[in-house]
């Protein structure tokens, strides 16, 4: 019994192991057959795009065949040499110098219909001399004049194509002294006699290069195509030479790949120029060359430097999702129309320097890992870096540019998103010592913190809205409907899920989404906490910048200590008419006018200098100041004062000392003790100077310095004057805080020690 259950267990482990073997085996198998199928899947669409671009190898009967019977291709006759072989390398010397010697006889003949040239799907082994295609033209001033071009160039140009020329004269006349300055044919244009270098290789037809490999070097310099350039997908093995090249049309290199040295130096793109998906391998130099119309680099990748000094960009310049794996010069380049950078990457420096901006510059999204330098750059009016979404590390990366005015330039819309942004933006400009253009982008992102307050209190916020609120508002009533449905199951965490309801389409929420709140509740309290912040904060950015401007808060000073010192001389020296005037003289009369006049003058002009919003400002600063001290000062003449000591001024002087003081612990009346009764005197009303002592009064009161330590009597005192000196004095206190601050924030020293802990 034994036995066999021994036997039947070696039984069992057997057929286990040679399962085991087996499972072995099948998963050996399957592994095969599937980097079979891979192999298969990888080599199949290989072979198709060998079979799909099968090249068949150019001879001279092919050519002079082609040449006898041109395509018509997009309306025009041209040369098709598609899928062609074309050996042009030096060891195939006899074929080379007559391919160019049939194609430029045919390309050159004079006709109403010009001749184009396709190449796409070809291989060119060897160098390409396409300049050697075209005509050489003669092109100095006397031949293409407005007197006699068409005498000069009738027997070979037409007249559309004369004007082209007409259009290159006019092109350099106002380029002479500002980006082509140093090309040849410019040159040649602006002189007045005939020499080797006037003369330029015109291409009249069409050139086609789809996806054509070129194993040698591309010759095109100095050449003027009058039709269309189309280079999508091509692949230009070795350095490609476009120097001085002048695009008439259109020209395209969609996806093309450029594997050494790409020049476009001191070209003309007078129609669009496409170039996006563009590979550069190697350098790209398009330094002195103008856009005309509107350029499109889309997704190109950039990997070693890109060199766009001194271009004109005459429309949009569209860089959006761009790659610089390297350094990009955009040194003195001018930039006329809009300048996308959406979503661009800058692996290395960019340099802005000199650039002169139009139109805003749109780095949305973009990506800067390095350092960018808008020194010297050049803003108009409307122009301004439009930067949400920035991926940018103060500690990696810089900006760099203009101290007190880089800071100006960066823009965002709102605050949600992009509070990184401009505290990185912020801390780049400290690390920098550049602390004005740090607060600016604190202001900056203080004034859309207001926005979003004053959106809070006043907007509608969809979670507790009315129907009749919500229609009121633009919703329809099944929107409104849907909305409050929506809301009672989960309510809104943003805006932009009210595009998840079947019944907001994507125009009404458009139309809407800037007036509309997606919030908590906010109870009577939670409201007026945020309208308090909301008036704090207004009043920090009117009347101080949000501490970042100390001449604004000067001119703010100014204007409050001109209205209280003549508001005081009013009332100490203007009392009654009857029964016994006691008025101030002419004289005085006219020198405190005239003091008013210069102080208030200067601090308006420091205010409307610096201030973002000099009425606002100004407004908020009369409705603190102005109000509560004019109905006082009705209420006083409207009683009459009927009280002893009518002849002797209100405010008294320490007669001890006169000297400059800071006085911050001072109180606008004098204590009632004899002995400081004895030591204050009043005021001498029968001095010429006897004005300065009400501005000085003022003076100390708000900033607590002054030349003298003017106070307010004890005795026989008005309450409703004693009121507003200690209304002075109250606002001095948050004024001396609001000058503090803001010099705080202002000098360096000791903005170090409060940021750069």
């Amino acid at each position: 019994m034994f036995k066999f259950f021994v036997q039947r267990k070696g039984a069992q482990r057997e057929t286990q192991r040679s399962a085991e073997v087996r499972f072995c085996v099948y998963l050996r198998l399957i592994f095969v057959c599937l980097c079979f199928l891979l192999i298969l899947l990888f080599s199949v669409p290989a072979r198709a795009t060998q079979a799909q671009i099968e090249r068949t190898p150019l001879t001279l009967e092919l050519l002079q065949e082609r040449l006898r019977t041109p395509t018509i291709h997009e309306g025009n006759l041209t040369v098709d040499l598609r899928k062609m072989v074309i050996d042009l390398r030096p060891e195939n010397a006899e074929f080379r110098d007559s391919f160019y010697q049939l194609l430029r006889k045919e390309l050159q003949k004079s006709g109403t219909k010009p001749l184009g040239l396709d190449l796409s799907y070809s291989l060119i082994q060897g160098d390409f001399l396409g300049s050697d295609l075209g005509l050489r033209t003669p092109l100095y001033a006397s031949a293409i004049s407005s007197e006699q071009p068409v005498s000069v160039y009738a027997p070979i140009f037409t007249a559309s194509e004369q004007e082209q020329l007409e259009h290159l004269r006019f092109v350099c006349l106002q380029s002479q002294a500002i980006a082509l300055p140093n090309s040849k044919d410019c040159r040649a244009l602006l002189g007045n006699q005939p020499s080797a270098s006037s003369e330029i290789s015109v291409f009249r037809g069409s050139l086609t290069l789809v996806q054509t490999r070129f194993n040698g070097e591309v010759q095109f310099p100095n050449t003027f195509f009058f039709q269309p350039v189309d280079a999508e997908n091509a692949t230009f093995l070795q350095p490609a030479n476009w120097t001085e090249t002048r695009f008439s049309r259109s020209v395209r290199f969609t996806g093309a790949n450029f594997w050494k040295l790409s020049n476009f130096q001191t070209s003309i793109f007078f129609d669009k120029a496409n170039f996006k998906e563009i590979q550069f391998q190697e350098s790209a130099d398009f330094q002195d060359s103008t856009f005309q119309d509107a350029a499109k680099f889309n997704a190109a990748s950039f990997q070693q430097s890109a060199k766009f000094n001194r271009t004109q960009w005459l429309g949009n310049a569209d860089f959006s999702g761009v790659r610089f794996a390297n350094q990009v010069q955009f040194t003195k380049a001018n930039f006329n129309q809009f300048f996308f950078l959406t979503e661009a990457i800058f692996e290395q420096a960019v340099i802005f320097r000199e650039v002169q901006f139009n139109q805003p510059v749109n780095l949305r999204g973009a990506s800067i890992f390095n350092q960018a330098d808008f020194s010297d750059a050049r803003f108009a009016k409307k122009a301004f870096l439009n930067v949400p979404g920035l991926t940018f590390n103060s500690n990696q990366a810089k900006i760099l540019g203009n101290p007190g005015e880089i800071g100006k330039m960066f823009h965002v819309p709102t605050s949600q998103g992009n509070q990184n942004i401009l505290r990185n933006l912020g801390q780049n400009f400290r690390q920098q010592q550049q602390i004005a253009d740090a607060n600016q982008l604190e202001y900056t992102k203080q004034r859309l913190r207001l926005i979003e307050l004053s959106h809070r209190l006043v907007d509608t916020n969809i979670n507790t809205a009315s129907l009749s609120s919500l229609i009121n508002l633009g919703f329809s009533t099944t929107q409104a409907e849907a909305i409050a449905q929506r809301r009672v199951v989960k309510p809104f965490r943003n805006s932009s899920e009210l595009l998840s309801l079947a019944d907001i389409d994507l125009e009404t929420y458009n139309q809407l989404s800037d007036r509309l709140v997606v919030a908590e509740p906010l109870s009577p309290g939670g409201w007026l906490i945020h309208a308090a912040r909301w008036l704090a904060l207004s009043v920090l950015l009117l009347l101080s910048g949000y501490g970042t401007s100390f001449w604004l808060v000067f001119g703010v000073g100014g204007v409050a200590i001109a209205f209280f010192g003549w508001l005081f001389w009013l009332v100490d020296r203007y009392r009654r008419l009857h029964p016994v005037a006691i008025i101030p003289t002419y004289y005085e009369t006219t020198w405190i006018l005239a003091g008013f006049s210069c102080l208030t003058l200067f601090s308006l002009l420091a205010i409307f200098r610096n201030a973002e919003q000099p009425w606002l400002t100004l407004g908020c600063l009369l409705i603190i100041i102005v109000p509560l001290p004019v109905a006082l000062l009705i209420r006083l003449y409207q009683k009459g004062r009927y009280h002893d000591l009518m002849d002797v001024s209100y405010f008294t002087e320490d007669g001890t000392f006169r000297q400059l003081r800071l006085l911050i612990g001072r109180l606008p009346v004098i204590p009632r003790n004899q002995i400081f009764r004895e030591r204050y005197m009043p005021l001498l009303w029968n001095r010429r100077w006897n004005w300065l002592n009400y501005y000085d009064f003022s003076l100390n009161n708000l900033v607590r310095l002054g030349f003298n330590d003017i106070r307010l009597r004890d005795e026989h005192l008005p309450g409703i004057i004693a009121t507003l000196a200690w209304y002075q004095w109250s606002l001095g206190v948050l004024y001396i805080t609001l000058v503090l601050w803001t010099l705080s924030r202002t000098i360096p020293g000791l903005n170090l020690l409060i940021y750069l802990k």
